[in-house]
């Protein structure tokens, strides 16, 4: 007897992630962590040492390691200050990591309620990903469930959420 209702299919992490992970080493300065960031426009990078995660830089790591806006008018003192302080040295070292088969709504929770901006995603001791707000936001607006009829091509759904990346919606007058 077959019942009535479809197979339904866990959208995974790895369905979501960014493949493409920029990382630093443990002895990065933090100036180039900073620089990283700004320029690929992101706000977190897992640190490694030896091809091993070690740990996460924030954004929010990196501007309370800077010196205070008050010394404006000493730019060559701060930078030589950045170039001086590891990126160990303001990391996090607990870091959260899920694996590419973690279901994406289980590592939303972890997003969640540690409020933190991304996940490592790591096989056999290697990142191999990372999953981001930003990656959850994509989700969000390619109108899928967290789980999805099975056969459906979760890359073709991935491809036509990012498609409208940086549109913004028309407002009718």
């Amino acid at each position: 007897m077959q019942s009535g209702k479809r197979k339904m299919k866990q959208i995974r992490v790895a369905d979501w992630m960014t493949e493409t992970v920029l990382a630093v080493e443990t002895f990065d300065s933090i100036s180039i962590a900073r620089q990283l960031m700004a320029k690929h426009r992101i706000n977190q990078l897992p640190v490694l040492d030896n091809d091993v995660l070690v740990g996460i830089v924030t954004d929010r790591d990196l501007r309370d390691a800077y010196p205070t806006s008050m010394m404006i008018d000493r730019g060559k003192a701060i930078d030589r200050f950045a170039d001086s302080v590891t990126v160990e040295e303001v990391m996090s070292h607990d870091v959260f990591t899920v694996r590419p088969d973690t279901p994406l709504k289980k590592a939303v929770g972890l997003l969640r309620r540690h409020r933190i901006g991304s996940l490592p995603v790591v096989k056999n001791r290697s990142v191999v990903g990372i999953i981001t707000r930003s990656d959850i936001l994509d989700f969000v607006l390619s109108g899928l469930s967290v789980r999805m009829p099975a056969g459906t091509d979760n890359q073709k759904a991935k491809s036509a959420g990012r498609r409208t990346r940086g549109k913004s919606p028309r407002l009718e007058s």
